[in-house]
């Protein structure tokens, strides 16, 4: 793996390639949040946050951990999780053993709120992701991103 100190540049269809792919993303990123506020007055950061809860043992995790997961800083996933906190859907306890760390916890008000809003955000991205693909051309994609993906350096 080349080091970040790397002089070569991008070719023109590695570049053409990368921003077909931001773009990509950022289409369909910004139509799943359009359909969820709409739908469930739920945004894409919060029903990330809790499906990640959802799907953790004892549907809960320390605020740290969940704000890799989601991809967010430590402060973004602060200010959602007080939003969340406040509507009721996830709460906060001390982790056990640690008088320091703060841990989310889903409650069941945010479990049948994930579910209700699994419809509509599940049906948008079967139609406007999964349908873009052929027969084949899923899988194919789905191990480009694995590869891109599987770089543990930062991580």
């Amino acid at each position: 793996m080349p080091d970040s100190g790397s002089s070569r540049l991008p070719t023109r269809v590695e570049l053409g390639v990368w921003r077909s792919f931001l773009r990509a993303h950022a289409r369909i990123t910004r139509i799943l949040e359009t359909e969820l506020i709409a739908e469930q007055r739920l945004s894409l950061a919060a029903y990330d946050v809790l499906v990640q809860l959802a799907e953790t043992p004892g549907m809960r995790m320390r605020m740290t951990e969940l704000a890799d997961a989601v991809l967010l800083s430590r402060s973004g996933v602060t200010r959602l999780v007080d939003r969340l906190e406040r509507a009721g859907l996830v709460g906060r306890e001390r982790a056990d053993g640690d008088g320091r760390g703060i841990v989310a916890v889903l409650t069941p008000q945010g479990m049948d709120r994930l579910k209700n809003a699994s419809g509509t955000h599940l049906a948008g991205v079967a139609e406007h992701f999964g349908e873009s693909f052929g027969p084949g051309d899923l899988e194919a994609f789905g191990r480009m991103c694995d590869r891109l993906g599987a770089d543990e350096e930062f991580s």
